[in-house]
Formats: structure tokens, sequence, C-alpha cells
């Protein structure tokens, strides 16, 4: 059985980029370009992306439909930055928009996985207190087994969706309370108050941190770019463990990427590494 240790940095926190969006990068992309944007676009910027970020980063999330085999067969990651695979299947709505719910990938073989050099797989929850909250915490409890049987690390990412700020407070403790039950190696959980009231990100971050009983990481949705440094700040003091983020390290390279990348999201990560080192709770501690 694997460790965090695969995905950490030597100080014990977790500094991981993540590149599994799909109809949403599609989306983002398509703002820069008037025809529909092709999959081999998806592929390129996810490719770019592993290439100039990897060696800054600690764990690199990629799915599987767009750049997962040819990261591994180019060997783009260094052994320093552990391999994640998004293991849901995410549906959205017909025109667009948020996902609305998600399911396991059955085409992914763990133990096969496993052999090819993959430390972890994420499943994404979308969490809401409703008739199907049963049947979501099910699906998550047998995602992170199958993770247990072949070896893999688990991250469950409990993602809500609020009415408002105070019922996404509230909804973020349930979910990080419920879904760390089951026990994943990480927890993956939204910055609260999208990062710009720092008392309050606290706050909330403290009760996430005394409602799991494993080591958990902020995302980057929905922050941004100039707030999330301070959030990770904020959260790692309110004890996570540190970030597994996208697009407030990478949503402003895609017009030209690997230009881009080396003169923006390389700094970003490696600032960002450093928070992680100074306030971070380490994961071993959080999951002792």
């Amino acid at each position: 059985m694997t460790s965090l240790a695969e995905l950490a940095r030597p100080s014990g926190g977790l500094a991981m980029v993540a590149m599994d969006q799909r109809e949403s990068l599609r989306a983002m992309l398509g703002v820069h370009t008037p025809t529909p944007v092709p999959d081999s676009d998806l592929t390129k910027f996810k490719l770019a992306v592993a290439t100039e970020l990897g060696t800054f980063a600690s764990g690199f999330l990629i799915d599987r439909a767009y750049g997962f085999d040819q990261v591994l067969a180019d060997r783009l990651l260094p052994p320093s930055c552990g391999l994640i695979l998004a293991a849901d299947r995410l549906r959205h709505p017909p025109e667009g928009g948020p996902v609305l719910d998600t399911s396991i990938d059955e085409e992914i073989n763990p133990v096969h996985v496993r052999e090819r050099g993959v430390s972890a797989m994420k499943l994404l929850v979308v969490w809401r207190p409703d008739e199907r909250r049963d049947k979501r915490l099910a699906m998550a409890a047998e995602f992170v087994q199958r993770c247990r049987s072949a070896g893999l690390l688990s991250i469950l990412e409990g993602v809500v969706r609020p009415r408002s700020d105070l019922d996404f407070d509230q909804l973020q403790v349930e979910a990080a309370a419920e879904l760390g039950s089951l026990r994943p190696s990480l927890y993956k959980a939204q910055v609260p108050r999208r990062g710009v009231d720092e008392v309050q990100v606290g706050r909330v971050c403290e009760r996430i941190s005394g409602a799991i009983p494993v080591p958990w990481v902020v995302l980057s949705q929905g922050v941004t770019i100039d707030d999330f440094p301070g959030a990770v700040r904020t959260a790692c003091r309110a004890g996570a463990s540190g970030f597994l983020a996208g697009r407030a390290i990478w949503s402003d390279t895609l017009t030209d990427p690997t230009p881009l990348l080396r003169a923006r999201a390389v700094d970003r990560v490696k600032r960002l590494a450093e928070l992680v080192d100074g306030a971070a709770r380490p994961w071993q501690e959080a999951a002792a």
C-alpha cells in the first residue's frame, strides 16, 4: 500500500496541480478561438502544463481521455511528482455549465493503472443533502475500497452546491464529515467564502479540520488567481495540508501555453509550494 509521501513535499505538505478539467476546459479554450475546440487542443494544453509545471509540483492530476497515456509514455513527470488519475465520469447539463453529477469510470482498472505508475485516483462527488445522498455516499465508499484493494491512494473531492455563503459554510462541514468518515487517503475541498474573507475562511477551515479524520487540501474553483495564495495560507494555518488546484495556477495561460506557463505559472507553483512548506499541517500529523 502506498502512502501520501508519493504526493507530498519533504515538508509533509501537498502542492499539487490539477489538470483533469474536461468540458470546462473546452469552454475556457473556446473563449479564445472562433471555432469549436477539438479534443486535440485539450490534450495539447494538458501536456504543456505537465511538462512545464510537473517539476515544481508534488502531484499532478489528469483525466483518462485527454493526455494520460502521453504523460506516461513520454515520462513527462519527474519521480518527485506523483501521478493522480481522475476516476470520475462527469455529467453536465445539455447546454453546458457546472457538473450535475458524477459516477465511477468503469473503464479504469485500478490494479492496471497502479502497475503503470499511478499513485492515486480521484473521485469528484457533487454533494447535496437530497434524496440521492445515500447513493452518492455508497459510490464514494466503493471508490475508496477499490483504491485500497489496488494499493492506490484515494482522493475524494466533495463539491457542494450552496444557495448562500452561510449555506456553503455548513454544507462544506457536513460534506467533509460525511465523506471523510469513509477514510479516503485525502479529502479535497473548496475554499470557503471564495477566499475573500480571511477571518471567515479560517473559521470554516478550522471546522473542516475538526470534522474530518484524514488530511485535506483545497482546490481553487471560484477563487481568483490573486486571492488563492492567501486562501492557501489561511487554510493551511487552520489545518489543511496543502492544495490540489488548477484554474488559479494556469487559467491565464490558455492563449499561448508554453511561454505563458513559464512566465506566470511556474513562479505561482513555486510560491504556493513555499507557503505550503511554511504553513501546512504535514499529512503525517493529520493522518495520525
